[in-house]
């Protein structure tokens, strides 16, 4: 019985020779609400001095979705304070078990624990929820144009901090979508656009602070901008029944003048009959066709990561509506409007 006791204290110690990392979960959160990032502090004491760097390894975690890669570290004495970022997903989720070990010109033996249960809450949202979860939420700027006959579109650019903006979408939208998207665990920044009913006056949405958890409510007042070749995609294509009565009219002026210089034999009358020759001229020269090669992708605004609504399946000719930038703007044969690249150009 003695011999069995004094071997494994000889197993034990000769264990505790062997270990190189004490290791430790140091800051976990009491509770996390679903959807929530959050920080995971990993505390590290290494008994070896010559050693490049920690590794770890994340094994065996549920309801979570690791966000960082590599920590934000902190030295305090020999002790080394590993931050982490994950963001919990489900209503349960468990701490990832972790293997640490040393980057050395040596091998050492690594050490290993295991992760807890997180208390993870779910929020109870209303239907305005935005489905952001944040200690800031903040709209840096907006513009909202008209979209068709019945919808106007909002196109805004937010910031967030501790936050994933990519989870940004509401309820009872006709469209929506990221427009461009600067993302950190710390801040981040999104352009994004929402088409939404012509009766709405006021845009409003709701996030959850985290530093006041409570829901925050955020509005942007509808004031509808004509100026659409700059910003937004203006999906209303031109009247072309219009440009017909004028031409209309302008030949009913010329017959007149015509009718004028028959009856009074003067030739004064002309300059009646030339103005709206002159104009039905101009009026019916075809508008600008432009060729668009194949597999060229159709965005719905003039952004670089626009959302993409149509490819061309063949080299083809659209109807160029105007420009900005690196864009131009064509009108698609089934009427729609779009924005493709310049670079997306080619001769038919």
């Amino acid at each position: 019985m003695i011999k069995h006791l004094l071997l494994t204290l000889l197993l034990f110690t000769s264990l505790l020779a062997n270990k190189v990392i004490y290791l430790s979960y140091d800051k976990v959160p009491q509770r996390v609400i679903k959807g929530e990032v959050f920080p995971i502090t990993l505390k590290a004491l290494s008994t070896v001095r010559d050693f490049d760097d920690i590794s770890y390894t994340f094994s065996n975690y549920s309801g979570l979705k690791l966000l960082t890669e590599f920590p934000d570290r902190e030295e305090k004495g020999k002790y080394f304070y590993d931050t982490f970022y994950a963001k919990a997903t489900s209503k349960w989720a468990k701490l990832p078990d972790v293997n640490a070990s040393l980057i050395a010109s040596q091998e050492y033996n690594s050490t290993f624990i295991k992760g807890e249960r997180l208390n993870v809450i779910t929020l109870n949202p209303k239907k305005n929820f935005s489905n952001i979860i944040a200690n800031s939420f903040e709209i840096v700027e907006y513009k909202t144009t008209t979209y068709d006959e019945r919808h106007n579109i909002i196109v805004f650019v937010a910031t967030a901090t501790n936050s994933d903006i990519s989870d940004l979408s509401f309820q009872d939208v006709y469209k929506q979508g990221i427009e461009s998207l600067t993302q950190s665990h710390l801040e981040s920044r999104i352009t994004y656009f929402a088409v939404i009913n012509k009766q709405i006056e006021n845009f409003s949405f709701s996030y959850f602070n985290l530093l006041q958890n409570r829901f925050v409510t955020l509005s942007i007042p509808i004031v509808v901008d004509d100026d659409s070749v700059t910003t937004q995609s203006d999906l209303k294509p031109k009247d072309q029944s219009k440009e017909q009565i004028k031409m209309a009219i302008a030949g009913v002026v010329t017959f007149i003048g015509i009718l004028f210089i028959i009856w009074r034999k003067k030739y004064i009358y002309l300059i009646l009959t030339l103005i709206p020759l002159i104009y039905i001229g101009y009026l019916a020269v075809p508008e600008e066709e432009i060729c668009i090669k194949a597999g060229a992708k159709i965005r719905l605004l003039p952004v670089n990561n626009g959302t993409i609504f149509e490819t061309t399946k063949s080299k083809a000719l659209f109807l160029k509506e105007g420009s900005v930038k690196n864009f131009i703007k064509v009108q698609l044969k089934n009427e729609k409007i779009g924005w493709v690249k310049n670079e997306d150009t080619c001769t038919y």
